[in-house]
């Protein structure tokens, strides 16, 4: 079975980040709305953070196939 579990992890992650990184941007200017986070963007950092974590998945389950393909 050639399932590799990181592509839809991977997917997922980038998905749902750049949906939080876009939603970010969109309320970056709303200082009421981040007030409970102490200020901070919280969607925009955790955005990022998950979209890193996601591309990271697809890259490592891209080079994954490629050495295979190599052997």
């Amino acid at each position: 079975m050639g399932l590799d579990i990181k592509i839809p992890i991977g997917l997922m992650f980038s998905i749902l980040g750049l949906i939080l990184l876009i939603l970010g941007l969109v309320t970056s200017g709303d200082t009421e709305m981040y007030e409970p986070s102490l200020g901070y963007n919280i969607n925009l950092l955790s955005g990022g953070v998950m979209l890193a974590f996601g591309a990271f998945m697809l890259f490592t389950s891209r080079l994954f196939k490629k050495k295979k393909r190599e052997e």
